[in-house]
């Protein structure tokens, strides 16, 4: 059998996001196998001002190393759903993958401190210790969730 890899994923849009996300779960699941998600979180764009954004975890097994992962699979998906890669990096995006775990090794450095990433990753897998300030993610969700405004949105995905 092949070398299997898990992978936490944080996917976002906000272009259309009940009906990107919904979409973006399901192509994953041509490329492996989903373990676990998240709530559906609604946060403000970040860096510009433009409609809010859906934000999801995802707990993702496949045979892909990480950069064919990035390249192969999330890259691939975001394209099929619209995502237009612009300078501007705050520009509204139909699809947003990022990896933030990878066989439990963070895959970026930046995320942790970003509501909208640390709340859904500490739905599941709350014990994972913040590479950045060296706490649980819970703790570091606990603490993101007194100033972000996030809201729960239910009926997306469940």
């Amino acid at each position: 059998m092949s070398e299997t890899h898990l992978a936490y994923l944080n996917l976002g849009s906000n272009i259309q996001p009940e009906t990107n996300l919904l979409k973006a779960v399901k192509l994953l699941s041509q490329y492996g196998e989903i373990l676990k998600t998240s709530t559906v979180w609604e946060s403000e764009a970040v860096g510009t001002k433009g409609p809010n954004y859906l934000n999801v975890c995802i707990l993702f097994r496949s045979p892909y190393p990480q950069r064919e992962l990035k390249e192969q699979v999330t890259r691939r998906i975001e394209a099929q759903l619209g995502r237009q890669r612009t300078a501007d990096k705050y520009s509204p995006r139909s699809m947003d993958i990022d990896i933030v775990l990878f066989d439990d090794r963070p895959a970026q450095g930046d995320l942790w401190e970003l509501a909208y990433v640390v709340v859904p990753l500490a739905e599941i897998y709350p014990e994972y210790r913040n590479p950045v300030l060296d706490e649980q993610v819970s703790e570091t969700a606990s603490r993101l969730r007194q100033t972000a405004r996030l809201e729960k949105r239910r009926g997306v995905l469940d």
